[in-house]
């Protein structure tokens, strides 16, 4: 049984946070500043086997983004889970999934960054659609990804 950490971003009307509050209470809500997410990322415990990462992409409709890498720097950061098992566990929930080898450039990429560097890789990120391109069964469906996986 793997020590997984849910991470999302704080927020009202945040998905990513909602969905992270959900899949578990083994979950961190990160700040939405570059200063506060990196304060946030070192405060957590290394004692997690590995952390999967949410954020919002606002052009996302019916699909959702796995992230293979970050960049801060110029320096690139990859994933050491197998982001095709992933991709193949929530397609088989009824998620649509792409992977992505071009890192984001703004605070997502930035917390992912920490992540991973943190982790030695042991992370995902894992870009979502807003609550308005959402129904009611995403939250479900995501719960039938990644929690039969514990």
């Amino acid at each position: 049984m793997s020590n997984i950490l849910f991470v999302g971003f704080k927020g009202k009307n945040n998905i990513s946070g909602m969905l992270a509050e959900q899949l578990s209470s083994e979950h961190l809500l990160l700040t939405n500043s570059f200063g506060g997410l990196k304060k946030d990322v070192d405060s957590i415990s290394k004692e997690y086997d590995h952390v999967i990462m949410f954020g919002i992409d606002k052009t996302l409709v019916s699909k959702v983004r796995i992230e293979n890498a970050a960049l801060v720097a110029g320096e690139k950061r990859v994933s050491g889970l197998n982001t095709e098992r992933i991709a193949e566990s929530l397609n088989a929930a009824g998620i649509s999934t792409v992977i992505s080898d071009d890192p984001t450039a703004y605070l997502c990429n930035e917390a992912y960054w920490h992540v991973l560097k943190k982790f030695s890789g042991r992370a995902v990120f894992i870009h979502i659609p807003t609550l308005k391109h959402v129904d009611e069964s995403f939250f479900e469906r995501m719960k039938l990804a990644f929690c039969k996986r514990q």
